[in-house]
């Protein structure tokens, strides 16, 4: 979907690698953050498709917050084990004020929402070690991703595999024949991991 000429009432996400710079390999860093951007665009609605912009910096706009809340969690589970993201996330106006070679230059106040939630997550990481995503003046939203953060920060591959799984539609039988598991073990796995209830969560905060 194109971006409208004037201002236009959006959700904007920011987000950023984590601890990209001691990344064993740059190159297969964005390759990996690539492909996750790809499973979010993939799933979930967007008018801006999550894309990076410069260095591991990404963003994307969205119709609704629960849009923008699903795509920061499928980024997350689909980077590979050993990486991860941060997501900053706001509500407001969006205004394409010019062109580029990079594209459309954008303004307003959900940009600058998003900025300041990321700024959130960096500046509470010291108490909240596990936090990755943040609402500009989200409320009680904010309390719930303090709780999924933690949850998804403690999967290691393979829950993350299987919890995007589920997300995605696939059955848990399907799960244990791409994992070279049984269906009880998946079953278990997302028991404990926690990732049913981070999944069925989304339905809540809808």
């Amino acid at each position: 979907m194109e971006m409208k000429a004037g201002p236009s009432e959006c959700v904007a996400l920011i987000g950023d690698l984590v601890a990209s710079r001691s990344a064993p390999s740059r190159r297969a860093a964005q390759e990996a953050l690539i492909q996750a951007l790809a499973a979010a665009h993939e799933l979930v609605p967007s008018i801006q498709a999550p894309a990076p912009t410069i260095g591991d910096e990404f963003q994307s706009t969205h119709e609704t917050l629960e849009q923008a809340l699903l795509a920061a969690l499928v980024v997350r589970l689909a980077l590979p084990e050993g990486m991860d993201a941060r997501v900053g996330i706001g509500a407001g106006t969006v205004e394409v004020v010019g062109r580029s070679e990079y594209g459309l230059t954008q303004d307003g106040p959900a940009w600058w929402n998003a900025r300041d939630a990321i700024g959130q997550v960096e500046q509470r990481a010291g108490r909240q070690s596990g936090l990755r995503t943040w609402v500009h003046e989200g409320g009680t939203v904010n309390a719930y991703l303090m709780v999924r953060d933690h949850v998804v920060s403690g999967f290691d591959g393979r829950q993350r595999r299987l919890a995007l799984g589920l997300i995605q539609g696939r059955t848990q039988r399907q799960l244990a024949e791409s994992e070279g598991i049984s269906p009880s073990a998946v079953s278990q796995s997302l028991r404990r991991s926690g990732a049913l209830a981070v999944v069925d969560g989304l339905e809540l905060v809808r």
